[in-house]
């Protein structure tokens, strides 16, 4: 499909036996917004860690921007994953999880600091650098998840139930900044 970034083609998945994904084909645009809604066990956790490379589909092809990705790894993917467990690190602080990757990464520091400096202001959290993970609501954890996805510029963003640890009125607060961060941003979210 013309300006497709995933695609998903006659996409298969069985563990166990048992079929969570039949003949699944799904193509999303650049810089889309993409939601995908089911019931539990349906297989949208499946289809994400599918496009992140986490599992490989037992038929059919997965494409990033026009090329085969089936066999390649999930660093290598220019996507980057907020699972519902944001998968902090409880021993650094807020500045020190954003720049986690940058740093795996060997970026100059200057680099990093500017980054990351970026990625505090987006999300409102400029004064929250220093601050440990422990003394952030959900929300602002969710944030720091996302910021750290974000600050590798990634073409795709795979979000993962990324609410569901919310309560109801943070949930729907979450959504529209999701909704506008991604507008913002320019990438596409899924």
């Amino acid at each position: 499909m013309d300006n497709a970034i995933i695609e998903l083609n006659n996409i298969t998945k069985k563990f166990d036996g048992e079929t969570v994904l039949d003949d699944i084909t799904l193509s999303v645009k650049k810089n889309e917004f993409v939601t995908l809604l089911g019931p539990s066990g349906c297989g949208k956790t499946t289809t994400l860690r599918i496009i992140g490379g986490f599992e490989t589909p037992d038929e059919g092809d997965v494409f990033f921007d026009g090329h085969l990705i089936n066999d390649v790894p999930p660093f290598k993917r220019q996507l980057n994953t907020v699972f519902q467990k944001y998968s902090l690190f409880p021993h650094m602080n807020v500045f020190e999880n954003i720049a986690f990757g940058l740093r795996i990464k060997k970026m100059d520091e200057r680099l990093i600091t500017s980054k990351v400096e970026k990625m505090l202001e987006l999300f409102n959290l400029k004064n929250y650098g220093k601050r440990r993970i422990d003394q952030l609501s959900g929300g602002q954890q969710q944030r720091i998840a996302i910021a750290r996805a974000l600050v590798n510029e990634p073409k795709v963003l795979l979000l993962d139930e990324p609410l569901g640890a919310l309560d109801l009125k943070l949930r729907k607060e979450m959504q529209q900044e999701l909704k506008a961060m991604q507008k913002q941003i320019g990438i596409t979210f899924i």
